[in-house]
This record gives structure tokens, C-alpha cells and sequence, in this order.
């Protein structure tokens, strides 16, 4: 049986607990996704990390960590990142040269360089307290009616959100952290919020492909991972993006080239849930996003109480792979091995006083 550890789940509290470090012992366990209650400081964040790595060096510590209102962790000398709509702002602002010129294009200039900045402190301040990696950047377009993406879009025109966001992907890299684009193929375009709700976008496939899907054709081969969006789109598949085959395989992998990992969106969501009209299990969603062509799949919030519901699911993934309901991937481990870095982090102390990073201080809108 080929080795897979798709799941990622989440912890209750400040430290790991008993069953905590039980949970990350499962062979299927192959991430931990950190929230704003897993924070006290940094000599706890730092702590919790090590002791992670310590139950598992090969768990993957990842964090919603996008600048503006998503931002886990925001005080004890985290810089606040601003939201990437000021980037897409900057943009359109021409710039005084030295001379006192306008110089055009100046704006689009002085925002790639503030966006690669913003990579860069993000990237690096998460890393020097453990944290692997951020679902970042938002590649969705800001089409003015979504409230759950709002500003955490860059801009409406996929050029700039595209460049933009090559930007932030190029200084996290620089910092050793892969990147993810979110929310295949856009999540911009609809009014309901998935996490209670399930969207509908009811355009074609090709008024998405040459819209909202642009920036996943042109950062293809930039991209380290992708993560769906819990939105149907009827006129393609009557399933949601991240349990569909044909979203997934036929047009991400196949039409647009793309061979990095694909986390489902979070599988506790209401938009993961109710698949063709019928609730599913969280193991059940699991097995559908897998079957789709997910290689990893979030659980999240579920440690809470007792966390009886992260046991369940990963008894019952496992039962489901004795059975030969879904398939352990050799292509997916790798996909998600490939999200760890080889560059090693700077500690807190030392990237205080980095040239780099406080050059990219000085970038930040």
C-alpha cells in the first residue's frame, strides 16, 4: 500500500494535549492548520511548533496567513500585513519620480515591490517561529459582490491580481515557503459565503476561463498548491469545484498544466457538506474530495469538545482505504512533501535585524 497522509486538522488550545499528539501519530495525518486560539506569543507559538515537529518532523504547520483581516497572529511583534486590496490600490497610483515627474506605470512598479515585500515579512516571520506555510496569496477577482473575500482580493483586473500576487509569491519564496492560490477557479463573482452557504456562479466555462481562472493559467507554472473553491458552477459540474472530477483533473490538471498539490477548502464548511443534495460525513466529503483530485483535504475546528469528530473521520478514511474506496497516492505525498522547504529560517532575532527584511519593512503600503 503506497504511503498518503492527505488529512490536515487542527488543535484545541495554546499546547498540544495527550490526544493532540496521539492524533499527529495517525499515519494519515500529513498537516496541522494553526488558528488566532492556538496564539499566545511567540515563545508559544515557537514551542508549540517544535513540539509538533517533535511528534512529526514530516507535518506540514500551515496558517491562514494573508495580510488585512486574515491574519492569525498579530501581536508580540508580528508586523500587520496590510489587506491586498491596498496593493491592487497601489497600483493605480502614479508616483513622483526623484525629478518630480510622473513617471507612468510607476504605481504598477512600486506595488510589485511593496507585494514582494509582503511576501517576504510574512513568509519569514511565520517560518522564524516554525509555521511551514500560508495559504496565500488570494488569487480571486474583486468583483465588488463577495463579502467573504472583500478586500483580501487584490483587484478586479486578472492582470494585476496575477502580477501582484506572483510578487508575494516570489518574496515568500525568498523566505523558503511555498505558496497556494485560492480559490480555484474564483470565488470573487458570487454573494453567498461558502462557509454557511453554497454558492452558485452561473456562468460558463469559458466566461470563467477568461475571467476569474486567468491568474491559475498564467502563475501555472509558479504556483505550489491550489485550494478549490466550495462554489458550484452549474453550467460545468453539477458538484462543487473541490469535489469535482472535472474541475479538478479535466480542466486544472488538464487543460491549464498545473501538477502542484490541491488542498480541499476546509471539509467542515456548509458549502463542503451537502454534495448533490445529500449531507455527508466529514470522512465522506473526504473520500469525495480525494476521488476528485484533491491531494489533501482540511478539517478544521473540529478539536474542539472533545474532538470525538476528528477521531471518527480518521477511522473512517482509514476503513474507506481498507476498502478500496479512495487510493493512497504516491503522486500526492509527493506533491505535499514538496511544500516543505530546504532553506533554512532565519530565528526572530536574526531577521530583526536582516538587511533584507527590514528593507521590506520599508516597502509595505
Amino acid at each position: 500500500m503506497s504511503h498518503h497522509a492527505p488529512v490536515v486538522l487542527d488543535i484545541a488550545g495554546t499546547q498540544l494535549s495527550p490526544v493532540d499528539r496521539q492524533r499527529l501519530r495517525h499515519p494519515l495525518v500529513g498537516g496541522v492548520i494553526l488558528f488566532g486560539r492556538n496564539w499566545a506569543s511567540r515563545a508559544q507559538l515557537t514551542q508549540l511548533c517544535a513540539d509538533i515537529k517533535a511528534e512529526r518532523d514530516d507535518v506540514l504547520i500551515c496558517v491562514d496567513h494573508e495580510g488585512g483581516r486574515v491574519q492569525r497572529f498579530r501581536t508580540d511583534g508580528f508586523t500587520h500585513l496590510p489587506p491586498m486590496r491596498a496593493l491592487g490600490e497601489m497600483w493605480l497610483k502614479e508616483s513622483k519620480a526623484v525629478s518630480g515627474e510622473f513617471h507612468s506605470g510607476s504605481g504598477a512598479m512600486a506595488a510589485t515591490a511593496a507585494a514582494t515585500a509582503c511576501g517576504y515579512v510574512l513568509a519569514s516571520e511565520l517560518r522564524a517561529c516554525g509555521v511551514d506555510f500560508s495559504f496565500a496569496p488570494v488569487l480571486d477577482l474583486d468583483h465588488g459582490e463577495s463579502g467573504v473575500i472583500g478586500d483580501r482580493a487584490f483587484a478586479r483586473d486578472p492582470r494585476v491580481v496575477s502580477l501582484l500576487a506572483k510578487s508575494v509569491m516570489h518574496g515568500m519564496l525568498q523566505a523558503g515557503m511555498a505558496s497556494c492560490g485560492k480559490h480555484f477557479p474564483g470565488h470573487g463573482f458570487v454573494k453567498a459565503d461558502s462557509h454557511v452557504d453554497i454558492p452558485v456562479d452561473k456562468r460558463s466555462l469559458k466566461a470563467v476561463l477568461n475571467d476569474c481562472a486567468l491568474p491559475y493559467q498564467w502563475l501555472g507554472n509558479a504556483l505550489s498548491s491550489v485550494m478549490p473553491a466550495h462554489v458550484i458552477y452549474p453550467k460545468v459540474d453539477a458538484l462543487p469545484a473541490g469535489f469535482s472530477a472535472r474541475w479538478l483533473q479535466d480542466i486544472l490538471r488538464g487543460q491549464l498544466k498545473f501538477d502542484g498539490a490541491i488542498f480541499s477548502d476546509d471539509l467542515s464548511m456548509q458549502g463542503a457538506r451537502r454534495v448533490q443534495g445529500r449531507d455527508l460525513s466529514f470522512a465522506q466529503a473526504a473520500v469525495a474530495a480525494l476521488q476528485a483530485g484533491c491531494d489533501l483535504v482540511l478539517l478544521c475546528n473540529q478539536s474542539l469538545d472533545d474532538g470525538k469528530a476528528l477521531d471518527n473521520m480518521l477511522n473512517e478514511l482509514t476503513e474507506a482505504l481498507l476498502k478500496h474506496h479512495w487510493h493512497a497516492s504516491d503522486a500526492s505525498e509527493q506533491r505535499r512533501r514538496a511544500l516543505f522547504t530546504t532553506h533554512l529560517p532565519l530565528a526572530w532575532d536574526a531577521l530583526m535585524t536582516h538587511p533584507a527584511y527590514v528593507r521590506a519593512l520599508d516597502l509595505l503600503p
